[in-house]
């Protein structure tokens, strides 16, 4: 059989220190009324509003100060629409990025959130052009600013589940790794672990191919190079710039091969419990690796078993190490970036069967290596308490 795949990403990405300096330039012929997304912090960008108002540009704040739900969204909507924005420029982190990613996707399209979202929702296609968009991330570990999804929060639902679209990929993904210094360890712990299990996830994949397994081959190497670099001492720019560099190939990895139980948790996960992403995909990371290498054994699944020994030779940086090593390495940082187990937030054994249930339906665990039964999923589960 030939080598089939394909891949997309975002139209223009623009990677190095220093390049949101940039961004004033980039927006000359996109539009010219900017609606700015930002964290609860908007003294972050602060810098490049100024830039931008000395261009002539009119300036438009919109804050996200949690994850992004229905209602944040549809606030952000209305805004832009108000106002007459014609352009997003999302700064900030993950959910930053998602909601200005969610919010230039709505503005021209009509009807309302949920006629679009997955699972949840109508899961309608959206029919016109987002207004353009730039995607200016300052963590690293979501990918977002490289991906066609936007993830929202349903309080209501108790999920999170997508917004997804060929047609949200940003205009352009400015990758400035200076951003990201500011980031507290913790922070940084738990969106470098996200990151990691974007780029492992998709490695092992059941949709993988050659391609996007470069990306994560590198991706790895620099997480397994930096992150506890990063994690110790943030203003080594060397590590930022390598964490942000894997953080940018995870995400170009997850828009094109779904990704696997870890993230098939995750979504349910967060909807039902206040934890972050990073910290659910570290806490489950381990576990998952350990039984879908039990699971992919019993199958006789050579071509899998063969990437999970490559993973732990990558992070392990040991040519001759074998995957159990590589769980092992997973396991170990974890302890080392102080992530708590599951139940530090609230996880017990009682909510156990509502999340298997909720895992199975999720899209991600689509891309799994193996399917896994219940008695597998619940293993997953009582490791990572």
């Amino acid at each position: 059989m030939g080598l089939n795949f394909e891949f997309v990403t975002a139209t223009q990405i623009v990677f190095g220190t220093g390049t949101v300096k940039k961004v004033r330039q980039m927006l000359e012929g996109m539009g010219r009324n900017i609606l700015l997304v930002t964290g609860e912090k908007r003294e972050r960008a602060k810098p490049l509003a100024e830039s931008l108002l000395s261009g002539e540009f009119e300036v438009n704040y919109f804050s996200v100060g949690t994850e992004p739900s229905a209602g944040i969204i549809s606030e952000g909507v209305k805004m832009a629409r108000e106002t007459g924005c014609d352009v997003v420029v999302g700064l900030g982190g993950g959910s930053v990025i998602d909601s200005a990613k969610a919010i230039a996707a709505l503005v021209p399209n009509k009807g309302e959130l949920l006629d679009y979202l997955e699972v949840i929702g109508k899961g309608q296609k959206l029919l016109e052009k987002p207004l353009p968009f730039i995607a200016i991330p300052t963590t690293a570990g979501t990918g977002a600013e490289v991906t066609k999804n936007a993830v929202i929060h349903s309080p209501e639902h108790r999920v999170k589940v997508s917004l997804r679209s060929p047609l949200m990929f940003p205009d352009v993904a400015v990758v400035d790794p200076e951003l990201t210094v500011s980031m507290p360890p913790e922070i940084t712990a738990t969106t470098g672990m996200d990151a990691l299990t974007h780029l492992l996830e998709t490695f092992v994949s059941n949709q993988a191919n050659p391609f996007i397994d470069t990306f994560c081959r590198e991706g790895m190497h620099r997480v397994a190079a930096s992150l506890k670099k990063a994690f110790e001492n943030g203003t080594d720019l060397k590590a930022r710039e390598d964490m942000s560099f894997a953080s940018m190939l995870g995400g170009m990895s997850l828009a094109n091969v779904k990704l696997g139980a870890v993230h098939g948790f995750a979504g349910p996960m967060g909807g039902m419990f206040p934890v972050p992403h990073g910290a659910v995909c570290a806490a489950l990371l381990p576990a998952v690796m350990e039984v879908n290498l039990r699971a992919v054994t019993q199958q006789n699944q050579q071509q899998t078993l063969a990437k999970y020994n490559k993973v732990a030779q990558i992070l392990t940086g040991n040519p001759e190490a074998g995957a159990t090593d590589g769980i092992q390495w997973a396991r170990e940082m974890v302890q080392f970036l102080n992530i708590p187990a599951l139940s530090a937030f609230g996880l017990s054994a009682a909510d156990f069967p509502v999340l298997v249930e909720k895992a199975k339906k999720a899209s991600s665990m689509k891309g799994n290596p193996v399917v896994l039964n219940d008695k597998y999923l619940l293993e997953i589960l009582e490791k990572s308490v």
